[in-house]
């Protein structure tokens, strides 16, 4: 749970600063590029240590073994629930949240600034219309975006209802944990791993042509498809000057 929270944090940050702070991630070190992974999993080692204290190898009848927890009575499950909410679901959700409203706002700046000087420009100079070449660059621009935000929804649509009902679960004691929808709650969290691997597939392309090349990994589509998300990954980089003109 905690490495793939903070890895959609560190991916939310690269976002940021790829279109808040352009020149920072410029002057990068290629040494550097790395670090923010590794403290996600830094941070994600250091979270998981108090697993292996509460949990531990338990009999639960004659002959079957399974992993168990041990808490201190009465305030020790309460407090390691409210802590893992707050760790692993609000304080990462809300760093999120206030780099996504930052990442649309520059957006935002920008194209209007971008609009705003081409129709300057075609008023002052009778040259040919590139307003379709500017549409393209921030297409791809929003694009990853839109990839990163659909990844985010995706993560509190399945984990929200999983914290919920697990605070639910220990600070109301006649809280319903032996119904059905409690348990379907709990299990909606697994989900998540299946939605990342298909919002990267409909975001890389055509989804006929990508299952296409999954399915035959020979076939000459493989290679034009790769320069397509080059372009998205390139094209996300706003000009320091755009920036710089839209302040």
């Amino acid at each position: 749970m905690f490495a793939s929270t903070y890895m959609i944090v560190v991916m939310t940050l690269d976002r940021y600063q790829a279109i808040c702070k352009p020149m920072v991630t410029f002057q990068r070190k290629r040494a550097r590029w790395n670090a923010p992974v590794c403290v996600a999993w830094g941070i994600s080692l250091v979270g998981s240590l108090p697993q292996i204290f509460i949990f531990s190898k338990a009999e639960v009848s004659p002959g079957v073994f399974d992993c168990w927890a041990k808490f201190i009575e009465p305030w020790g499950l309460k407090a390691y629930v409210t802590w893992i909410t707050l760790v692993i679901f609000i304080c990462p959700i809300l760093t999120v949240i206030v780099c996504q409203v930052r990442i649309c706002r520059a957006i935002q700046i920008n194209l209007y600034t971008k609009t705003h000087q081409h129709k300057e420009n075609a008023a002052k100079t009778p040259l040919p219309s590139r307003a379709s070449s500017i549409t393209g660059v921030s297409k791809a621009r929003i694009k990853t975006v839109k990839m990163t935000v659909v990844i985010v929804m995706a993560y509190i649509f399945c984990w929200a209802p999983f914290f919920i009902v697990q605070l639910w679960s220990v600070w109301d004691e006649n809280a319903p944990t032996e119904t059905a929808t409690f348990t379907i709650l709990m299990l909606l969290a697994n989900l998540n791993s299946c939605t990342n691997p298909c919002i990267y597939l409909l975001f890389s392309g055509p989804l006929p042509r990508r299952l296409a090349t999954l399915l035959c990994t020979g076939r000459p589509g493989l290679k034009e498809s790769v320069p397509e998300e080059n372009t998205v990954i390139s094209t996300l980089y706003l000009s320091p000057r755009s920036l710089s003109d839209s302040r």
